[in-house]
């Protein structure tokens, strides 16, 4: 974990993580209090949806708590390094209450797709981004 964030995860969460799979083969790295956060919102989905079900089982059943160390590492289960194809060199990036986890040649590859995409491939920006401004 890079010396910038080491305090403040100390301070808020005294080190402890939740670490978990996401949809783009990358890891989800959450400070324990925003995942207990987002446990919750997860297990209140309406269980007969089939789409609910299935990012509950994708993000809860994954779900591993791990501890920064005196050095700001952490380690990761293999399972999970295995899923997001983590070996020597990763790229974390920072998301506001969450860090993800790359496979550095993956994410190069995403994020060349994501700058070159069409905007109105995914149709319009949600409502509640309509006012943001750049």
């Amino acid at each position: 974990m890079p010396s910038r964030y080491r305090e403040r995860l100390q301070e808020n969460c005294n080190g402890q993580l939740v670490v978990t799979v996401d949809r783009d083969h990358c890891l989800l790295l959450y400070p324990l209090p925003e995942w207990e956060e987002i446990e919750r919102k997860l297990v209140r989905l309406p269980s007969l949806n089939k789409q609910a079900r299935r990012l509950q089982r994708l993000l809860i059943g994954h779900a591993t708590e791990v501890e920064l160390d005196g050095h700001g590492r952490i380690l990761l289960p293999p399972p999970l390094r295995e899923f997001a194809e983590l070996e020597k060199r990763i790229v974390l990036i920072g998301q506001g209450n969450k860090f993800e986890l790359w496979n550095e040649d993956r994410w190069s590859d995403r994020r060349n797709q994501w700058l070159t995409e069409s905007d109105d491939e995914d149709g319009d920006l949600p409502e509640e981004l309509g006012s943001l401004s750049l």
